[in-house]
């Protein structure tokens, strides 16, 4: 185990209607002036935006901007941070998921910083100030509402890349599991997808004896896939959305990697693919990639991936090796299960995009992807991508 601080600030109000305490979670902090910023039309066809203006109304200043769309773009963060110097907020609320939470720690993290927001995620400056950022959650998926992770897409070079930083993280959670039940089915399982790859990349970092966090993933990744076959089997399941909604917190606050090291795999060569295509859903783009990914490394872990075998399915093969090839096969069998895609051809890639995906992924082949359990050079990533060319991949 190595030395580490471990940050998670954020304070977690979860439960039945936990976004009706909104008014008094904001005069809790003492702000009074919010900037609200939200996605598309959702939050007001189900009656989340009602009563949040509600409560605004009461006692507070407040300006809003919506339309964030999923996988973010720099853009709308330029326009809303202009928006945001303009009005001076205490703090930026966040109504959403993943996409809207990231959009508002980009503004909150630029607006002390006199460049531009994208030099973060580009790792040209780091933050040094950021005003503080609130969420209402409306669906488990990203784990951005208490996470230090900020992830933005840049259309027009087609980059998308995420900066970690504390001041990254949210200083409010409201988590109301209701509100999670009209999420489409499609987007609850790319959601799901996303959850299980934060702590599966977490678990695959380096570890010790006695890797507490490994367990923590272990189980999280277990949980997820229970609480989420739930979910989608009954869209109204109290238990099962409360579960899923907190494993998305969990799985991504740095709990399941404490006491290691564990640079991310899965998530960059992803967002090679939903940078290049934004109309790919970030979550689907990591259950797509994830099998090929371990087909392509497994070997140099064995015990590590049949260790996951046994304990997230339950099975066991002749050797060590036939139960980590197991658990690859039943991973991907899972994620197909729930409707995510298996190859290229499901997302519309072919053959004559992979060279651009490649060069996204690596940088022009200028770095190296992941550490464990190997770095990712420019030739194995365009072998991950090429063996999802197949129709049926992996």
């Amino acid at each position: 185990m190595i030395d580490f601080t471990f940050v998670s600030p954020t304070k977690l109000v979860f439960g039945k209607n936990a976004e009706d305490k909104l008014k008094e979670t904001l005069l809790s902090f003492g702000y009074k002036r919010i900037f609200l910023v939200y996605g598309g039309g959702s939050i007001k066809r189900s009656g989340l935006y009602d009563k949040v203006v509600k409560q605004l109304n009461d006692g507070f200043e407040w300006i809003e901007k919506s339309g964030v769309r999923p996988n973010p773009t720099i853009d709308f963060v330029r326009e809303a941070l202009e928006v945001a110097k303009g009005f001076k907020p205490d703090v930026i609320l966040a109504v959403g998921a993943g996409s809207v939470i990231d959009t508002c720690k980009s503004i909150a993290a630029s607006y002390y910083y006199s460049g531009d927001p994208f030099d973060f995620n580009l790792k040209k400056a780091i933050p040094q100030k950021s005003l503080p950022v609130g969420v209402i959650l409306t669906f488990a998926s990203a784990g951005a509402e208490m996470s230090d992770s900020c992830v933005i897409s840049d259309d027009k070079s087609g980059i998308k890349a995420g900066f970690n930083n504390d001041l990254n993280r949210p200083v409010f959670a409201l988590e109301s599991p209701e509100l999670s039940y009209s999420v489409p089915a499609y987007q609850k399982a790319a959601g799901i997808s996303d959850i299980m790859m934060h702590s599966l990349e977490r678990y695959f970092g380096a570890s010790s004896s006695l890797q507490l966090s490994d367990d923590f993933a272990l189980d999280v990744i277990k949980n997820t896939m229970e609480a989420g076959k739930r979910c989608l089997e009954n869209s109204t399941d109290y238990e099962a959305h409360a579960a899923l909604m907190l494993d998305s917190s969990l799985s991504h606050n740095g709990l399941t990697g404490i006491g290691k090291k564990a640079p991310f795999a899965v998530h960059p060569l992803e967002h090679a693919l939903s940078g290049y295509r934004p109309d790919i859903t970030h979550g689907a783009g990591v259950a797509l990639i994830y099998p090929a990914w371990a087909n392509h490394v497994f070997s140099l872990d064995i015990a590590k991936f049949a260790r996951l075998t046994e304990r997230v399915f339950g099975k066991r093969g002749a050797d060590a090796r036939e139960t980590a090839i197991i658990g690859i096969r039943l991973m991907r069998e899972f994620f197909a299960s729930i409707g995510m895609p298996t190859s290229f051809e499901e997302v519309g890639l072919t053959k004559e995009d992979v060279p651009n995906l490649v060069s996204l992924a690596t940088g022009n082949g200028t770095r190296v992807i992941g550490l464990t359990p190997q770095p990712l050079e420019q030739k194995d990533v365009e072998a991950i991508f090429v063996s999802l060319l197949a129709k049926e991949a992996c």
